[in-house]
């Protein structure tokens, strides 16, 4: 299993972009999205989305060069058209002018549509936070890539539509709570499978609707699926992803779910943005998450040697160990990279 510094890949990923038709500045915008996924341990929304994102690149699924349209604009608001452009470089336009509206508003909602991949949904609730502000990010799939079937049916019907909601003001940095409305995200699956491995139980069926750990089963024909967010209560966790398919496809002036829809395409997405100082007495909100997380840390606990883990826990401790030890692909993962390089006329960087 080769190990790579971030700085090392950052670089491969760069040249890989480039060379697939990116322009310099998307590719280097990009290639650290992606980076930074990996460094929090989201591999799902790393490197391994290069092979995907360049293909679409050179068939014109995602338009090189595509800016952010403004289609609509209030004080606090902005509706907006990526054309197909690269998801990370759209998303972080569309995070620093909301930043903007909400530092004179108070608070700001955007939408986005026609967007490629937009990645990391932490990652534009860290912009935010970066300015002392909240965010609240969703996505769904622009009506494509359906993956998750409703409790009792068995064939997909809605995208694995993550959320994120991150406040600044931890003592180790903001509280970000970053996931999938599904049992696991599409892309851990698809890891799986070019890695040639199977995924854990409690996580797919198999197109006649019965538990599977072959991740081939999620991309046959016909389909098999991912089960919802919850367990025993999974309706819960597709209910969620109900919603946010309304909010993200409906209110963008993109697409919800609909019959027959073709291979992926990227994202529609909704953003708030919120300066906490708008709210209450300047200082109050962090004054709280400080008290907040001691009283909950300080929990007594069932086994002394049990870690009590608040949202952004997991990603800070896998960026402290990554930074420091770099970051580990799979041989199939790797090797796609490898293919990948080699159709470009790319080198590929030797592991450490």
């Amino acid at each position: 299993m080769p190990i790579f510094s971030a700085e090392t890949l950052r670089k491969f990923s760069e040249s890989l972009l480039e060379a697939g038709g990116a322009q310099h500045d998307e590719a280097t915008t990009v290639a650290d999205s992606l980076v930074q996924a990996n460094l929090r341990g989201h591999d799902s929304h790393g490197v391994m989305r290069l092979p995907s994102y360049i293909e679409r690149v050179q068939s014109g699924g995602i338009k090189s060069g595509a800016k952010l349209d403004v289609v609509h604009e209030a004080a606090s608001a902005l509706v907006c058209d990526g054309n197909w452009g690269f998801g990370q470089v759209l998303s972080q336009e569309l995070t620093k002018r909301l930043i903007e509206k909400a530092g004179e508003t108070g608070i700001a909602c955007g939408t986005l549509r026609q967007s490629a991949h937009i990645g990391r949904l932490g990652e534009y609730a860290e912009m935010a936070a970066e300015h002392g502000m909240i965010a609240i990010v969703c996505a769904n799939t622009h009506g494509a890539a359906q993956r998750v079937a409703p409790v009792g049916g068995k064939r997909p019907r809605l995208g694995t539509n993550p959320l994120c909601i991150g406040v600044p003001g931890g003592e180790e940095g903001p509280f970000l709570l970053d996931f999938g409305t599904s049992a696991t995200a599409e892309g851990k699956v698809r890891v799986k499978r070019i890695g040639g491995a199977e995924c854990p139980p409690g996580w797919l069926l198999d197109p006649d609707g019965q538990p599977t750990c072959d991740p081939n089963k999620l991309y046959g024909d016909p389909p098999g699926t991912i089960l919802p967010m919850g367990g025993d209560q999974a309706y819960k966790g597709f209910g969620l992803a109900f919603m946010i398919e309304m909010l993200c496809g409906g209110l963008s002036g993109g697409q919800c779910a609909y019959p027959n829809p073709p291979a992926p395409v990227g994202n529609c997405a909704f953003f708030i943005v919120i300066a906490p100082q708008t709210f209450g007495e300047d200082g109050h909100l962090a004054q709280e998450v400080r008290q907040l997380e001691q009283y909950v840390r300080s929990v007594p606990k069932i086994d002394e040697s049990a870690t009590i883990t608040l949202p952004g826990d997991p990603e800070r401790r896998v960026y402290e160990d990554r930074v420091q030890s770099g970051i580990s692909l799979d041989d199939g993962n790797w090797q796609a990279l490898v293919d990948l390089a080699t159709s470009l006329g790319v080198e590929a960087p030797s592991a450490t």
